[in-house]
């Protein structure tokens, strides 16, 4: 290797690091300590996990203590450049991590002495609460800079100190310090309550099998397997991108990490096929941030769904596929028009055939397997990932490189580094999360946007993505989330909700048993709702409905599983939205790492990403408007295959191209054709003219372009 090439490797390295924590190398006398910590304190989780029967708080409190050690000790409180102040900085995160366990063990020793004293704090339980609450905000700041610790103290603060001075909606009443106190550190609502219960249960066992999962070797055959399927085609390495960082997302977990691992291979190989390099970058942005929203190991915020709406996993990943498989193909679109614009061209890899790959690889499938059937047979999703973990070694004995006890425990203390930083941000999160709960300020909030929004959905949308976008700025993907769907979920439901309504009551559908509540709030437009109606009539009739009864109305106007999609439905159009600050300038760490393997400015890379991932937002609008999740298969197929050619139409309007250019005239006419297949008319005969104009049009750019060639 050439003394330049070396000379460019390492600066692409430096730039790489740059994006990443600085963290204590792993190879030194303090990482493996780091080491032997992680892979205890995995086995400790896998045991409170399938055979522990301990207090919930006290293993919140222990997973905290364990992983403020770890983290500590990964990631220094500040550089310093010479070794004694080194040292100096290593005595102080060792001192961190040290009274984090001093922390959990008062709590767990003198809980009940605070009850017996009729929860009045002594001196003792002031300095603990503090200290362990000090703590992780340090380490919050450390791993996701100030943000997340600056939103704390202003949530802390307003409900024991400013919150009585502000007047209006927002104005609070206030709790005494001592009450703020204990509400979030030695109660199961603050630091220890249901963020920090799905931390150390489904989020660290799934990051866990992810780190079981590369260990084997299943990251490697992913992008093989990628590049031998989609390679050798007219832009094929852009396929590869896509395809590669998808299954990729599933494994790794963290958009930046797909990005850097599978980048290195695919960025090259579309600049080597003709791609640009800006639209390599975020071709391969866009595809690793959709890595969180595929099935069967989304995100650590698909959890926390879960835990929020009280649906199964399993079917949060099984009305999530769809979606996901549109996006990526949005992408895809992107990918395509590309090629033929750019003349990109086939790359001749040195692989094997599909089948030789996939027969040498086949058995790494065999742990998403039982995943997913344990998920289908109703087992808990921690139970599913803890018999995964040991298919993951069960299989991995088919291959070449069977895992070995030095691989277990690689794996084991892989996992938790994995975790570390996560851990620290969800329990820290639980913070504010109490805070809305102590004030009701999650209630205002939702009534502040029912009124901005004045009834409209799409300007709520629009609300929630712009919160997204500036929350996006401070906030890793799954606190963006966490604080959206605490503060917006409940009116964006019942928005949804009321639109379904309307359409009955438009319709002369409504239920007797909710035209009863109308009698109770005017009995004079009782018999108008046996009848049809307009759309404003009827928009004006559920608006007189007081709040008070209107809960009451749509549980029984509408079917309990058509709420229960609903609320999904709410949810998950939150999830999508809060993806987007991945790619959304200024602050797009996945767009910065890809633009620093293509050598490419990163603020220009970060558009180009935000471009090609505009999925994030056309998906979310299809979900709020369409019963794509929870509607009869049929629709469900409809929706998704319309949506697929309408989101290729409308690709072909952003880019101007299709097969061959188009000209303004055309241009627009792809713009109407990806209107009319994914506006929520629910006409076929629409849907039909749209999908014919799409293709007339496509066919038409593809002669075009031949005869041009």
């Amino acid at each position: 290797m050439s003394e330049t090439q070396v000379s460019q490797d390492q600066e692409l390295q430096d730039k790489l690091k740059s994006l990443e924590l600085e963290q204590r190398d792993e190879s030194s006398p303090v990482g493996r300590v780091i080491y032997w910590v992680g892979v205890l304190f995995a086995l400790a989780h896998i045991y409170f996990n399938t055979l522990g029967t301990h207090s919930e708080l006290y293993v919140s409190a222990i997973h905290f203590s364990g992983f403020a050690l770890l983290c500590a000790l990964m990631v220094p409180a500040y550089k310093a450049s010479s070794a004694k102040g080194q040292r100096w900085v290593l005595g102080l995160d060792i001192a961190i991590g040290v009274i984090a366990i001093a922390c959990t063990v008062y709590l767990i020793l003198f809980e009940d002495a605070l009850y017996d004293r009729g929860v009045t704090f002594i001196t003792s339980d002031w300095i603990v609460s503090f200290v362990a609450i000090g703590i992780a905000l340090e380490l919050a700041r450390r791993t996701t800079g100030w943000f997340i610790p600056t939103l704390i103290l202003i949530a802390l603060t307003y409900v024991f100190w400013w919150g009585p001075y502000i007047d209006g909606i927002f104005g609070f009443a206030g709790l005494s310090l001592e009450t703020v106190m204990f509400r979030s550190y030695f109660s199961s609502e603050g630091m220890f309550g249901s963020i920090a219960r799905i931390s150390w249960t489904y989020v660290f066992m799934f990051i866990l099998f992810g780190a079981f999962l590369v260990k084997s070797g299943a990251g490697d055959f992913i992008i093989e397997l990628s590049r031998c399927a989609a390679g050798r085609f007219v832009g094929g390495p852009g396929f590869v991108a896509v395809l590669g960082s998808g299954l990729m997302g599933s494994v790794s977990g963290s958009s930046v990490a797909n990005t850097v691992s599978t980048g290195v291979i695919t960025i090259p190989m579309m600049r080597k096929a003709g791609f640009p390099a800006r639209f390599s970058a975020g071709v391969e942005a866009a595809a690793s941030t959709g890595g969180q929203l595929m099935p069967p190991v989304m995100g650590a915020g698909a959890f926390i769904m879960a835990s929020y709406t009280q649906i199964p996993y399993v079917e949060i990943i099984a009305v999530s596929t769809l979606p996901a498989l549109l996006y990526f193909m949005s992408v895809g679109f992107y990918v395509r028009v590309e090629a033929m614009r750019s003349h990109a061209h086939a790359v001749e890899l040195e692989t094997r055939k599909v089948g030789e790959v996939f027969k040498e690889g086949w058995h790494f499938l065999l742990p998403l397997a039982v995943l997913v059937a344990l998920l289908i047979y109703g087992f808990t999703p921690t139970y599913a990932a803890g018999i995964s973990i040991i298919a993951v070694v069960v299989a991995s004995w088919l291959s070449k490189n069977p895992m070995k006890p030095r691989d277990i425990l690689d794996a084991l203390a892989q996992g938790s580094r994995n975790m570390a930083t996560t851990a620290i941000l969800l329990v820290a999160v639980g913070l504010v999360v109490n805070v809305v709960a102590m004030t009701g300020i999650g209630n205002t909030f939702s009534l502040m946007i029912a009124e901005w929004s004045n009834g409209s959905l799409f300007i709520m949308l629009a609300l929630v993505a712009l919160a997204s976008l500036i929350l996006g700025m401070g906030l890793p993907v799954t606190a963006a989330y966490i604080v959206l769907a605490t503060l917006s979920a409940p009116a964006l439901y019942s928005l949804i909700a009321e639109s379904q309504l309307i359409d009955m009551v438009m319709a002369g559908n409504l239920p007797e048993q909710a035209k009863v509540i109308f009698m109770l709030i005017d009995p004079d437009k009782y018999a108008l709702l046996s009848a049809p109606m307009s759309q404003a009539d009827a928009t004006a009739l559920i608006a007189q409905v007081p709040a008070d009864f209107k809960t009451q109305l749509l549980e029984q106007a509408l079917d309990p599983a058509v709420l229960s999609a609903t609320l999904l439905t709410a949810h998950m159009i939150i999830f999508w939205l809060s993806q987007d600050s991945n790619v959304t300038p200024p602050v797009c760490l996945t767009a910065f790492a890809a633009a620093a393997i293509a050598k490419t400015p990163p603020m220009a890379t970060g558009f180009t990403a935000w471009k090609i991932a505009k999925g994030l937002y056309i998906v979310p609008l299809i979900l709020a408007y369409t019963n794509f999740i929870g509607g009869e298969p049929q629709d469900v197929l409809r929706i998704f295959v319309f949506a697929l050619f309408g989101i290729y139409a409308f690709v072909g309007l952003m880019e101007g191209y299709l097969e061959g250019p188009l000209p303004l005239l055309l241009r627009l006419l792809s713009g109407v054709a990806a209107l009319l297949m994914l506006w929520p008319h629910n006409s076929l005969l629409i849907d039909t003219a749209g999908l014919a104009l799409f293709l007339a049009l496509f066919i038409y750019s593809r002669k075009k372009r031949t005869q041009i060639a």
